[in-house]
């Protein structure tokens, strides 16, 4: 019986932390994506005293790490509270110790689980098995669900039924696919989880906790006389485990009328094909069945929810009698075992069941969110006609190494009635969030079913997004893209010149563009391919200016609220007025923490957004030759424009297993082909004569995107004639050459970092400076053909540069350019500035975190070579592990330097005392000294090549690079060092190797969506501790200077960068271990990163952020040097200008009073402190 419940329009993560927060006492949480959101939800709801079905408010507790979370449920759980937590991927390993203990220990628990990819060749932050097939051995009972009402609904059977059975259980839903997509369910009340909660094993676990008034010992250390026995002692509780979970399932069908089993089989009662599958899959496989069987197919499937404890009987019970052949399909892989997980346990359970075996194959699925789609299992369903079926295949994937895939029925369709729109955006520029707010308007404003679906990818910002809609009067079971839809919206102009879009609209659908060109002017500024495909399809055609009318509302580059405004009006799904107050009521629950002022902006916006849209009447006939941009400009031939080309203009599904490294090996310099051409607008060098030169502008551009050179007159001789250039200024220059400044701005983002940080501005004109911003389409032609003969001009010999200077250093090519870091970044001019001072002899450990994404995400990559073909070597291995892998990579160099070293040696007579001599006595302290050593070097190896049947003269001509210095650089964020890898920081700095760290403190995990870290400061709002932290920030430079043989530094490049420099080559100068921690702005603090430097001078004028450096090989009383000034302003200047202290304000007057009155009395007493360091 169909019951009716209230409707929720959320996506798993949030249907999940409900359940988690109504139905436990603690939570201990940790943030992982795809997790992350459900330890944000269960945070925001202890944080608002929402309470637990029991009246009381859970304790959300935030912890180091994945392991340490898992420890805190361990040891809450043995106190007798129930306790639940949330993860993914590695976190889920990094519990696997313990989850042994909870479940050898009968402790009844639901570990939440948003299924996502383990790290192997790569690092994916997308859904598939892998992290949880690694724990099915642990003891814990594993439910599978494939949809978000069904992790909801399971999230409260798991929970009953671990109470019942004692058997810890994961709730499991694949990461993205399912946590991340937003649909319309039916809610549980906390009456119907009341009833469903069972009040006396919920006492029976609390009487078993440990308490001195009635001890017991737990945990004890057994030996091989007993250890067995005790061992299989639990049998029987997991026997009665399948049995006990269909009750609660039964139970909860009682209340809801949604009914669950452990199998489920959908399909022809006779079927003679099946499909074993379990997750998100099935809702593609549910589709496929409906279209087939109605098309007189016989086929079927089997959909395991169930799946630890497996019951053989319950599965095969699902079994119809007549099938002949049956596909298991795993979403995992599992190199070297003769099949996965779930294809041997269906294997297994025909055999001991004394079954008749039908033919059975496996296949893999999905992995890393891989599209899933009708076609694909159509295929499956294909192979199975086959005599000999492919076993081991895969699906969705072209393998012509192996030859695993299978054949994929193109012209196969399902039907469907819902309607779906796509819209196309850039990461951060609103157009997710916005649509996330769509979706759950028009389901709660009308009767249709929906669902949000986003895909982008590890960027936090700058990299497309595709949303996709559908809502239709049915449930919607579609878990994989939209390939045709009724509307499409562009967000971006620049991408109707790269991506063919109008390919997916449907006959007679609606295109919409944000376009700076009006409705008389943009049809022939469409490419050719755009204006077929609109005549083709007789699609609606609508343009707007969102970006304008943004700007007019002082909403910046944020679009979202003008396109969301126009996508209701042209879509007419509501009435006009009734869309844009529902609109208005979710822009006031989006941005109420931000202030009436937000909110009246985005009114504004609203408001002028539809007397600025228009229909474009355009002719039926096509006026252009243009066609779509290659994703990359002068891409080199092989791998770059044959791969990565292929994977940056989306079709990377199309490349075969045979185009990719077999170890995740990728060149390295491929973001200069990119041009992602983000900005709208970019930097201009108006007054070259007004401008001092000075290259601050060039050091704090995030995204290295301008430059300054002296070059000779005579190479600029064939200059175009619009290219400024002027003397230079200053030693070892001459009038002989010219400075030259250019942007790139196809890899500008147009933060405005650079403006404002030029000092030269004009007496004559206020605000007008030696450089300032422009609109970039009135610009790029003539700076793009500057920046093409730039960038090929010759750089200034290293050797004559003061690179001791800022300005000097920043001739010095970076060797990290046009990264995929946000706009305005306050990390990477940190490591632009290592790579330009030491790049072609560093190696690179770098934490997972937003500097590995905008690092190593694939398809291009910002580390490059120099002219030399040097440049950083890079890696990254784990978010917890950093720094002793950086670590191992200093024993290797370190061991290898030593051979190498030995081998000279003991080659003195043949290869000349002066040659070893001038090798090994050359300190590379001057760049004329590295430069020599070069050239020694490549002596060397002349004369070993001579040297004949000699092997340590062949040993020592495979190591001579590693004669001249190289150094080992360990790159991070806070939440790595402060936390996670904290342990491994405090080794290597204490074990004296000659090493180096460089944290990038952003005060919060930014690259999982800005959570808490022992980081965040006292009194800012941060997720996992949204009503403003109550400790203070770890000072772990301070927590380094204790070793007192560690170099430390703590930098702030906004507010001195000559101290920065100065850091830097006194950390990379020093025999031991160097800590440098820097001062990083963050979106997630929270106002425009325009004023990013501003704050950064602004934290250190207030003492929040001193300045200082610490270095051991000085004499006493000036090892240690406070580089900044006592406070000279208060605390609430610097704090009062970002969002993440005055959202405490808004919401608690009193609290925020009292945290900054703390936060102040904190920076007086540290002040004090420093200044008694001066002694040391």
């Amino acid at each position: 019986m169909k019951k009716k419940f209230p409707k929720l329009i959320c996506d798993a993560n949030e249907a999940v932390a409900r359940i988690a927060h109504k139905t436990n006492e603690v939570c201990a949480i940790y943030p992982i994506t795809p997790a992350s959101p459900m330890g944000e939800h269960v945070d925001e709801y202890s944080a608002k005293n929402e309470p637990n079905i029991w009246n009381n408010i859970p304790r959300i507790v935030e912890m180091q790490s994945e392991g340490g979370a898992a420890g805190a449920v361990h040891g809450s759980l043995q106190a007798g509270a129930l306790t639940t937590t949330f993860t993914a991927s590695q976190g889920l390993l990094l519990m696997i110790p313990n989850m042994y203990k909870i479940a050898g220990e009968l402790l009844p628990n639901v570990i939440h689980v948003a299924a996502r990819t383990i790290a192997t060749h790569a690092l994916s932050i997308f859904g598939d098995h892998s992290d949880v097939m690694a724990t099915r051995q642990t003891g814990y009972a594993m439910i599978f669900a494939g949809s978000v009402q069904e992790a909801q609904d399971f999230a409260l059977i798991s929970q009953v039924a671990t109470l019942r059975t004692r058997i810890p259980f994961l709730n499991i839903f694949d990461g993205f696919r399912t946590s991340h997509e937003i649909s319309k369910i039916d809610a549980i009340p906390d009456d119907i989880i009341k009833k469903m909660m069972p009040e006396g094993n919920i006492m029976d676990h609390k009487n078993r906790s440990l308490d001195p008034d009635n001890p017991v010992i737990r945990g004890t250390s057994q030996n091989p006389d007993v250890f067995f026995q005790a061992r299989e002692a639990s049998n029987e509780f997991y026997t009665n485990t399948p049995g006990i979970v269909q009750e609660v399932m039964d139970e909860f069908y009682d209340l809801t009328g949604r009914r669950y089993s452990m199998f489920y089989y959908i399909g022809h009662p006779e079927a003679e094909r099946v499909t074993i599958i379990m997750g998100s899959g099935e809702g593609a496989v549910k589709e496929t069945i409906d279209q087939m069987v109605a098309d007189g197919e016989k086929v079927g499937a089997v959909f395991v929810r169930l799946y630890r404890p497996f019951s053989a009987k319950h599965f095969l019970e699902q079994i119809p009698k007549t099938v002949k052949k049956i596909a298991v399909l795993d979403r995992t892989k599992e190199p070297g075992s003769v099949g996965e997980p779930l294809y041997l346990d269906v294997i297994s359970a025909f055999v001991e069941l004394d079954q008749q075996l039908p033919t059975i194959v496996g296949g893999r699925y999905g992995l890393s969110s891989k599209e899933f789609t009708p076609k694909m299992v159509k295929g499956i369903y294909d192979e199975l006609l086959k005599d000999k079926p492919k076993n081991h295949f895969t699906v969705g994937i072209q393998d012509d190494l192996t030859h695993t895939s299978l054949a994929i029925d193109e012209d196969f369709k399902v039907k469907r009635d819902t309607i779906n729109c796509m819209f196309y955006g850039l990461g951060s520029d609103g157009t997710v969030g916005a649509n996330k707010n769509s979706i759950k308007i028009i389901g709660q404003t009308t009767d249709n079913y929906v669902q949000g679906y986003f895909v982008y990818d590890s960027k936090k910002a700058g990299a497309q997004t595709i949303s996709h809609l559908r809502f239709g009067p049915t449930p919607i079971f579609s878990t994989y893209l939209i390939d045709k839809a009724d509307f499409i919206a562009s967000h971006q102009f620049n991408f109707i010149e790269k991506y063919d879009m109008i390919a997916d609209l449907k006959q007679g659908g609606t295109f919409l563009l944000n376009s700076p060109f009006s409705k008389d002017e943009i049809w022939d500024l469409l490419p050719k391919k755009m204006q077929v495909g609109l005549i083709e399809k007789n699609a609606k055609f609508y343009v707007i200016d969102a970006t304008k009318v943004a700007q007019e509302a002082k909403l910046g580059k944020r679009t979202n609220t003008v396109l969301q405004t126009c996508f209701f009006a042209i879509s007419g799904i509501l009435p006009k007025h009734e869309a844009i107050q529902k609109i208005k009521d979710a822009i006031v629950k989006s941005y109420s923490h931000k202030g009436e002022k937000v909110i009246e902006m985005n009114f504004n916006a609203v408001d002028q957004s539809l007397a600025n849209l228009f229909q474009v009447d355009y002719p039926k006939e096509i006026t252009s030759k243009k066609g779509l941009q290659s994703a990359m400009k002068n891409a080199p031939d092989g791998f770059v424009k044959e791969v990565l080309e292929m994977i940056l203009s989306g079709k990377g599904d199309e490349l075969p297993v045979s185009a990719f490294p077999v170890d995740g090996t990728f060149p390295t310099g491929t973001t200069q082909y990119e041009k992602s051409g983000i900005a709208d607008i970019i930097p201009i060098w108006d007054d070259a004569d007004l401008c001092t030169q000075c290259n601050k502008c060039v050091a704090i551009c995030p995204h290295a995107a301008i430059r300054a050179k002296v070059v000779s007159k005579d190479e600029l001789s064939n200059a175009p004639s619009t290219l400024k250039m002027v003397n230079p200024i200053g030693r070892p220059f001459n009038d002989s050459e010219s400075y030259v400044l250019q942007v790139s701005p196809e890899d500008c983002t147009g933060c405005d970092l650079c403006v404002v940080v030029c000092p030269a501005e004009s007496k004559e004109i206020p605000g007008f400076k030696a450089i300032n911003m422009h609109k970039k389409l009135e610009h790029d032609v003539v700076e793009n053909k500057h920046w093409d003969y730039f960038v090929n001009l010759p750089n200034y010999d290293r050797k004559e540069l003061k690179v001791n200077t800022v300005k000097g250093a920043q001739f010095l090519d970076p060797l990290f350019e046009f990264s995929g870091a946000c706009s305005g970044c306050g990390e990477t001019p940190y490591i632009k500035l290592l790579t330009q001072l030491y790049g072609d002899s560093i190696l690179i450990a770098n934490a997972t975190g937003c500097s590995s994404i905008y690092g190593g995400n694939l398809p291009t990559t910002p580390y490059k070579t120099n002219d030399r073909g040097r440049g950083p070597a890079w890696a990254n291995s784990l978010f917890e592990d950093n720094a002793e892998f950086g670590l191992g990579m200093q024993l290797a160099l370190t061991k290898k330097q030593e051979i190498a070293v030995d081998l000279l040696k003991s080659l003195e007579l043949l290869v000349g005392t002066e040659l070893m001599e001038a090798i090994l006595n050359n300190s590379e302290k001057t760049e004329a000294e590295k430069e020599k050593k070069f050239d020694d070097i490549d002596k060397l190896r002349v004369t070993l090549a001579v040297i004949n049947n000699n092997e340590d003269a062949n040993k020592l001509m495979q190591l001579t690079q590693y004669l001249r210095k190289k150094a080992v650089w360990i790159l991070g964020g806070d939440g790595w060092a402060y936390d996670i890898g904290f342990g491994g920081v405090d080794h290597v700095l204490a074990s004296g190797e000659d090493i180096n760290i460089l944290v990038m403190d952003t005060e919060v995990y930014s690259n999982t969506g800005g959570q808490t870290s022992k980081a965040t400061p006292l009194g800012a709002s941060a997720k996992f501790s949204i009503a403003g932290k109550k400790t203070p920030k770890k000072s772990l430079a301070l927590q380094a200077v204790s070793y007192g043989n560690v170099y430390v530094a703590q930098i702030a490049m906004g507010a001195k960068d000559v101290q920065t420099q100065k850091a830097f080559q006194e950390a990379a100068a020093y025999p031991g271990p160097s800590l440098i921690v820097a001062y990083s702005h963050c979106g997630e603090h929270g106002y425009d990163l325009k004023h990013g430097v501003t704050q950064q001078r602004k934290a250190v004028e207030t003492g929040y952020w001193p300045l200082f450096r610490f270095d051991p090989t000085k004499p006493k009383g000036k090892k240690f040097r406070l580089d900044s000034k006592a406070p000279a302003a208060p605390l609430e200047e610097f704090m009062y200008n970002e969002t993440r202290f005055t959202r405490v304000v808004k919401e608690n007057a009193a609290l925020g009073k009292e945290l900054l009155e703390q936060a102040q009395e904190q920076v007086d007493v540290k002040w004090e402190r420093l200044e008694l360091f001066r002694d040391m």
